[in-house]
């Protein structure tokens, strides 16, 4: 064997050193320890506590839904309809620049009823019927608060933990920390809603940032082909898609021996597991397995490929084959007039099919270790944007407050956590004074975008200050330097 020359010795930096460490030996002991679920996490951080959710799916509303009009009932504004937004209750909040210059701000009452439901008594609007049958079963956030004001950044604060493009995404983060339970599927996966509206969703939002492309997520669309080029080109058949894989790797590998980069290894880790979907991917895709009961259930739409019922319901399908991260986009909730038609619609295409997919992860036993998030990036307004009328009003975003729902994974059930002030305006604590949160000044009954992600990752059995990666000098984390745990609507 000839012996390493120098040039072998000097192409072997610091990081390469501990990633062969890390792989060799001593690393495949690990992971046999720690078994399917971790031992593919390099930078697996696991918290002295048991976690209580094993998968997350998470249904993100885009667009900012109105709490006024869903959750949030606030019969001052309908006894004010049409009168001028109080200068105190503003407090000199900055508004965006589509009702900024409004010569008037007036309040505007919601067209929608609103009653209690279930044992906890959830207020619910007229518009969510099925949620009705869901009220002990979720947690309702009121609480909810960010510093983003305008759409792009809101969203990617919410899916990256920073407003400036280019972080990883929560469910890279999770892969990267969790590593996979299904080594046929991807560990995270993102369905949008077909055909929708609004504004637009990017990739980026589910990329990986700077951490290994593997943990990127992989958005499955409707139609024959649910991945892109995932399906063998016509004439080539499997045991040469095979042989050709086998070539490739060879190739690779020469290469990463030369080069010693770690993305060379990822590119082999995603070829092998593309050829895996090819037969993992149908049969997780395919819905004419299930009962005619379920497609009942989840409504008429969960037949059309595409929809967000059909999306909830390959959602469960997912969440039953060992995919850890489901990350869900429905757009076309940005309702800044003519809000009480579109926003009908909206929770038309919706309500059934979030509520079903409560109750059929409930009735399989998979509510318990799954924890499901409903919500956008940011509330709407008191007041009404635009001209209002008997009939209509708009609303603009509102950062300061808004409601968004959990269940199951450990999430304490049935319960409203948080309050918001008579006007639906700002946050108020217990004894209702008014709370005007920011990310240096935590507030146990507000809520910010970091607290539900560090809440998220502890249900899930990691420590958000745990879970670092160091890129270029700096130790970045999901939740960066804030966060807190919410343990006030932890079962």
């Amino acid at each position: 064997m000839k012996p390493p020359s120098i040039d072998d010795f000097l192409r072997i930096n610091r990081r390469h050193f501990f990633k062969q460490s890390a792989t060799g030996l001593g690393g495949l002991a690990l992971g046999s320890m720690l078994g399917p679920a971790f031992g593919s996490g390099p930078a697996a951080k696991v918290a002295n506590f048991a976690p209580k959710a094993k998968r997350v799916i998470y249904l993100f509303q885009s667009g900012g839904p109105s709490q006024h009009d869903l959750f949030d009932p606030k019969p001052l504004l309908r006894e004010r309809n049409g009168e001028q937004l109080p200068p105190e209750v503003r407090g000199g909040q900055r508004l965006t620049g589509m009702s900024a210059n409004q010569s008037s701000l007036p309040l505007a009452g919601s067209q929608f009823e609103f009653s209690q439901h279930g044992d906890s008594g959830l207020w619910l609007s007229e518009l969510l019927p099925h949620h009705r049958e869901i009220a002990d079963d979720i947690c309702m956030i009121r609480s909810m608060y960010t510093e983003a004001i305008n759409h792009d950044p809101a969203i990617t604060f919410f899916q990256t933990g920073s407003q400036i493009a280019g972080r990883p995404s929560m469910g890279s983060w999770i892969s990267y920390g969790l590593g996979a339970m299904n080594q046929n599927l991807p560990s995270f996966i993102v369905l949008v809603s077909a055909g929708q509206g609004g504004q637009p969703l990017y990739s980026r939002l589910w990329g990986s940032g700077f951490l290994d492309s593997r943990y990127q997520g992989v958005q499955f669309r409707s139609g024959k082909d649910p991945v892109l080029y995932l399906s063998n080109p016509e004439g080539i058949c499997r045991s040469s898609r095979r042989s050709t894989l086998d070539a490739l790797n060879e190739l690779e590998q020469i290469q990463f021996k030369n080069e010693l980069d770690p993305e060379i290894e990822s590119k082999i880790a995603q070829y092998e597991m593309a050829y895996r979907m090819q037969t993992s991917v149908p049969d997780a895709t395919d819905l004419s397995s299930e009962k005619e009961a379920t497609f009942e259930m989840y409504g008429e739409d969960s037949r059309k490929p595409g929809t967000y019922a059909a999306n909830c319901l390959l959602a469960r399908r997912l969440a039953e084959r060992g995919v850890r991260f489901i990350q869900l986009y429905h757009q076309g909730w940005d309702q800044h007039d003519n809000l009480p038609s579109a926003i009908r619609g909206q929770a038309k295409e919706t309500d059934q099919a979030s509520a079903a997919l409560i109750k059929d992860l409930r009735q399989r036993g998979l509510l318990e270790d799954t924890l499901v998030i409903w919500g956008g990036e940011f509330g709407r307004t008191a007041y009404s944007q635009g001209s209002l009328t008997a009939t209509s009003y708009g609303r603009d975003h509102h950062p300061r407050c808004f409601s968004m729902w959990m269940a199951g994974g450990g999430i304490r059930p049935g319960m409203t956590f948080g309050n918001t002030d008579p006007y639906g305006y700002s946050i108020v604590d217990a004894d209702g004074m008014p709370i005007n949160p920011n990310k240096h000044a935590y507030h146990p009954d507000a809520v910010h975008v970091h607290d539900l992600q560090a809440t998220i990752l502890h249900q899930l059995g990691l420590d958000h200050t745990a879970i670092i990666h160091k890129h270029q000098g700096r130790r970045f984390r999901l939740t960066d330097v804030h966060g807190h745990v919410v343990k006030q609507i932890l079962a």
